[in-house]
């Protein structure tokens, strides 16, 4: 008998791992918006002297893991396990990295939802003795989802309001079986959803039927409702997205109140002319670490319920007239 797992997809710890250090690294951009006071590093240069995107976007994740290994005072020979993904085929940066790091890699792909998806494994790990301490990351850049996704920035295509800008950052963090830190008490992993919807252009639609799907299910599985979080963090539906999603919680019966914010909503102001909001692997990895750890431990937020968002599709399955399934991942994180 699965004596940890609750309802139909949750699973709840009952020896909660600590984040015990995290670290948010974001581009100069992200680091003009209105959560800039919240993120630990912001680059001047988006490039960091590098000749190409990609080659920044490894070096600014694997600063990002040296700095939140010096954080907390920690050797990477004391990390157990490694887990991290990207949005680059291959999951690059993250197995680059590793490569750096010299540390067993679990590899994942969620899309945007990797950073809840890899707070969900690590946690498994830690609460079952597998491991004491793990190391959980993502990465995402804009220009190379520009070049991989949509178009090279060098070609000035003009963007619909409904497109999202990827996040330039990386967020890092460690869970340990010890030590002071936030807690990750539960972890509900989504199911794909998909609605058939083909718009490239408007992802946070596409993505937001699988964070309602998510959402029910773990206030069922829980037994809890809305009432029983201080925040609802969906990322990154950004502002079309979370609209969907509040109409179709809606439809399910659940009012969400003014409990509910997004990531990709929340990143920029709307004077930096982002169409929708942010997107990326970052997006709900910084917004998280950044503003939502510290205000926790400010006092603001005791419960928090994270729902990192993924659509899991590429170029080719655009291309080949393919529909965008989605997934939403969730994480309680107490004080």
């Amino acid at each position: 008998m699965a004596e940890n797992r609750v309802g139909q997809q949750t699973i709840v710890f009952r020896n909660p791992p600590r984040i015990i250090s995290s670290f948010a690294t974001v581009g100069p951009d992200e680091g003009k918006g209105p959560l800039a006071q919240y993120f630990n590093d912001i680059l001047e240069d988006p490039m960091l002297g590098q000749k190409t995107a990609e080659k920044a976007e490894l070096k600014m994740l694997e600063s990002t893991i040296e700095q939140t290994l010096a954080q907390a005072k920690l050797k990477k020979e004391e990390i157990h396990y490694y887990i991290s993904g990207d949005l680059l085929n291959q999951i690059i940066s993250s197995s680059f990295s590793a490569r750096t790091l010299g540390v067993p890699f679990i590899g994942i792909y969620g899309a945007c939802s990797s950073y809840a998806e890899g707070l969900g494994l690590g946690s498994v790990l830690i609460d079952g003795s597998y491991a004491d301490k793990v190391l959980v990351a993502t990465t995402s850049h804009y220009q190379t989802a520009e070049r991989q996704f949509r178009y090279p920035i060098e070609l000035n295509i003009q963007r619909k309001t409904s497109n999202q800008v990827t996040v330039t950052g990386a967020g890092v963090s460690i869970l340990a079986n010890a030590g002071d830190g936030i807690k990750v008490t539960h972890a509900t992993f989504g199911k794909v959803i998909d609605m058939g919807l083909k718009d490239v252009n408007d992802m946070g639609s596409a993505m937001a039927p699988a964070a309602v799907d998510t959402l029910v299910q773990h206030l069922q599985d829980t037994n809890r409702s809305v009432a029983d979080y201080d925040l609802i963090l969906t990322g990154d539906l950004a502002s079309q997205g979370k609209k969907m999603f509040g109409l179709l919680a809606k439809e399910k019966g659940i009012s969400l109140g003014n409990k509910h914010q997004d990531a990709g909503d929340l990143i920029f102001s709307p004077q930096q002319d982002v169409g929708a909001g942010a997107s990326g692997c970052a997006c709900a990895a910084v917004v998280t670490i950044g503003y939502v750890m510290k205000e926790m431990y400010q006092g603001r937020f005791r419960r928090v319920l994270l729902i990192a968002t993924g659509a899991l599709m590429n170029a080719l399955t655009f291309q080949q007239g393919e529909s965008i399934p989605g997934i939403g991942h969730a994480i309680v994180l107490e004080v």
